[in-house]
């Protein structure tokens, strides 16, 4: 008799550590293709992604091309911390080619800001959790809400596709084929 394979997945949405991904600067669409198969190495279970969306930038230098930007979906593994996390998003930045900052908000081949760790919060000169502007982003909230648009994050009363019906920006978000 063929042995049974069980695969435990998450219990919820605040199992999961949610990662923001943007780019505008190379080939952005293959850059995030390539980010995506690196975050699947850090996850205890498959991911949740969500498509690729072509954004106007958001507080950037004039004349600053558009992103791409999308969110992820992980659970982290069993003795991961947000701050060892955060460390591997930063080290996997520089090995797409990110340079240390210069201009805030200048264009970067990839950008991976952690949104939440489950239900952790922190505030430290190092890590905002959740991150402090998620709820106020479009470019964060439309892929989020693709994938988990009932996680309410930590701070808000208001689920993920509540915020982003509220949300009054000027931001352009284009779901990309």
């Amino acid at each position: 008799m063929p042995e049974q394979i069980t695969t435990k997945l998450p219990a919820s949405l605040e199992d999961y550590a949610f990662v923001a991904l943007g780019s505008n600067l190379g080939d952005s669409v293959q850059v995030m293709r390539e980010a995506q198969a690196r975050l699947r190495e850090l996850s205890e279970y498959p991911l949740l992604v969500s498509s690729l969306w072509q954004t106007t930038p958001v507080d950037c230098p004039p004349g600053s091309p558009p992103f791409v930007n999308a969110v992820i979906g992980l659970q982290p593994r069993e003795a991961e911390t947000p701050e060892s996390l955060l460390a591997q998003l930063q080290t996997m930045e520089k090995m797409f080619g990110r340079q240390p900052k210069r201009i805030l908000n200048e264009p970067r081949p990839l950008d991976l800001d952690l949104i939440t760790f489950g239900t952790a919060t922190r505030n430290t000169p190092a890590l905002i959790l959740p991150h402090p502007r998620a709820h106020r982003r479009r470019f964060v909230l439309q892929p989020l809400a693709e994938i988990a648009p009932d996680l309410i994050l930590a701070g808000q009363t208001k689920t993920v596709a509540a915020l982003l019906a509220a949300l009054d920006t000027n931001e352009t978000v284009t779901r990309l084929a």
